[in-house]
C-alpha cells in the first residue's frame, strides 16, 4: 500500500474511531503528501466534508459527522493560537507543526462562522521544500534571459503580476536566491513570511499597528539596504516609496495585481505615478499564471477539435517571427502535436499531477517607453512589446502545450486569446508607417 493510501486509511479510521487529535495530524499529513496548498474544513447541514486544494483544484477527500466538528474546530483553534470560545467572528491564525515523519511546516488557519457551523482553511507552506530555480518553474531560455537581465542590474524596479495563487511570490523567491550572496543586504518587507531563507532580513507586516508595506519600505530604505523585496504594492504611498527607493539606487522586487504586463503600466498611471518616473525605473514586468501539468503515468497523444486547432493556429500567427521558429512553425511540415492525462491512480483520475507557470515577461526599450511616455493604449503597448520580441502569455502556454507540458484547456482557462488582436495591431501600424 502506497504511503498516501495508508494515510487515507488512518484519516478514515481516525474518524471512526472519533480520535480528534489523530483526525487533525492525518489530516494535514495527507494534504501535505498530496502537494496541497489548502485544506478547507466545511460545515454542512448533514455531515462535514474535508476538500483539499491540488494543483490548483478543489477535491474532495472524506466526510464526517457533524457532532465531531466542535472538537475538530477546537483542535485547530488550540494550535493556533485563536479563541476557543469565540464562534460569531472571523479568526485568523498561524502555528508551526511537525508531522510524524519530520517535515517541518507553516500553518495559517482562517475560521469563519456559517450558518452550519464555523469552516475552516488552512493554508499550507512546506518549509522543508527547496526553493525551485527559475529554470524549474517553467521559465522559458528566452524569458529567463530577460528576467536574469533585470534582477541583474544595480537598480529599478521589477514587478511580477496576476491574480492570488499564481506564483508570484515563488518566483520573487527564486530571483532572490540568485541574488542572495554575502557581499549585499537584502530586506524584504511580507505580509506574511511565506517563506523563510537564510541571508535574508525578513520583516512582516502589522497593519493593524501602524506598520505598513509603505512605512516597512521606508524603514527599509534606512537599514542600508541593497535590494528589497516588497510582498505586495496595494496603494499610491507602497508604489511612490518604491519608485523613490529605485530612483536613489535600490532594485525593488514587488507584485501588483493586474491581468497582463501591459495592463501593469496603465494600474501604475493610474495610481498616479508619472509617466516619465515609470519608464525611469521599470526593468521588467514579469505576467504569471499556473497550468497543471500532464500527468506523466498516463499521458498519452490527443486530438485536437477543429475549434481549438484553429484557436491555435490564430495566436501562432500573432507570433513574431523568433517564437514561430522556436516552435518550427516556419516551416511547411509543421504539425502540431498535443497531449493529454487519460487518469491514473498515480494523478487521481484527474490527468494532471503538479504544476508548471506560463510567463509574458515585458522588457523595458526605449520604444516601449516612448509609447508610454506618448500615453500610447494598453493595446497598443503590448503590440509593440510583442514586436520587439515578448512572449504572452498564450504564445507561452502553446510552447508548453506542443512540448507535451499541459493541455490547450489549461493554458485558455488562464490565458485569453491575443494572437490575433496584436497581429492586427502590428499590421495596422506597419501600414500606417509604409
Amino acid at each position: 500500500m502506497a504511503p498516501d493510501s495508508e494515510k487515507l486509511t488512518g484519516l478514515q479510521n481516525a474518524i471512526i474511531a472519533s480520535n480528534v487529535p489523530q483526525i487533525v495530524m492525518y489530516l494535514i499529513s495527507y494534504a501535505l503528501d498530496l502537494g496541497s496548498s489548502d485544506i478547507h474544513i466545511e460545515p454542512e447541514e448533514r455531515t462535514v466534508r474535508i476538500r483539499y486544494r491540488v494543483d490548483g483544484v478543489l477535491r474532495q477527500i472524506v466526510e464526517y459527522p457533524p457532532n465531531l466538528h466542535a472538537a475538530v474546530v477546537s483542535r485547530i483553534k488550540i494550535m493556533s493560537n485563536l479563541k476557543i470560545d469565540e464562534t460569531r467572528i472571523p479568526q485568523d491564525g498561524r502555528t508551526q507543526v511537525t508531522t510524524r515523519d519530520g517535515r517541518e511546516m507553516d500553518l495559517r488557519v482562517s475560521t469563519l462562522p456559517t450558518v452550519n457551523g464555523e469552516k475552516i482553511v488552512m493554508r499550507l507552506q512546506d518549509k522543508s521544500r527547496d526553493i525551485p530555480t527559475l529554470e524549474e518553474l517553467g521559465i522559458s531560455n528566452h524569458n529567463l534571459n530577460i528576467i536574469k537581465k533585470a534582477i541583474a542590474a544595480p537598480n529599478g524596479v521589477v514587478l511580477t503580476t496576476g491574480p492570488t495563487g499564481s506564483g508570484k511570490t515563488t518566483t520573487l523567491y527564486s530571483c532572490l536566491s540568485i541574488l542572495n550572496t554575502s557581499d549585499v543586504n537584502i530586506m524584504t518587507i511580507e505580509d506574511p513570511v511565506e517563506i523563510q531563507m537564510n541571508g535574508l532580513n525578513q520583516s512582516q507586516v502589522h497593519p493593524d499597528i501602524g506598520y505598513s508595506f509603505a512605512t516597512g519600505l521606508r524603514s527599509a530604505l534606512r537599514q542600508d539596504p541593497d535590494i528589497i523585496m516588497v510582498g505586495e504594492i496595494r496603494d499610491k504611498e507602497t508604489v511612490e516609496v518604491a519608485v523613490e527607493a529605485a530612483l536613489t539606487g535600490h532594485l525593488v522586487l514587488s507584485t501588483l495585481h493586474t491581468n497582463s504586463a501591459a495592463a501593469t503600466i496603465t494600474r501604475i498611471l493610474d495610481m498616479g505615478i508619472p509617466a516619465f518616473l515609470i519608464t525611469a525605473v521599470l526593468n521588467a514586468i514579469v505576467a504569471q499564471r499556473l497550468v497543471r501539468r500532464i500527468c506523466e503515468h498516463c499521458k498519452a497523444a490527443a486530438e485536437l477539435t477543429p475549434e481549438v486547432e484553429k484557436q491555435l493556429k490564430k495566436a501562432i500567427d500573432g507570433m513574431n517571427p523568433e517564437e514561430k521558429k522556436n516552435i518550427g512553425a516556419d516551416t511547411s511540415d509543421f504539425k502540431m502535436n498535443v497531449y493529454h492525462g487519460t487518469g491514473c491512480d498515480a494523478c487521481g483520475g484527474s490527468g494532471y499531477k503538479g504544476r508548471i507557470g506560463i510567463y509574458e515577461i515585458m522588457e523595458m526599450n526605449n520604444e516601449l517607453k516612448e509609447m508610454i511616455l506618448g500615453g500610447a493604449s494598453t493595446v497598443k503597448i503590448e503590440a509593440e512589446a510583442v514586436k520587439t520580441g515578448m512572449k504572452t502569455l498564450e504564445h507561452d502556454g502553446i510552447e508548453r502545450i506542443l512540448e507535451g507540458l499541459t493541455t490547450p484547456e489549461e493554458v485558455y482557462n488562464v490565458a485569453r486569446h491575443t494572437g490575433e488582436t496584436a497581429k492586427h495591431t502590428i499590421d495596422e501600424e506597419a501600414q500606417k508607417n509604409s
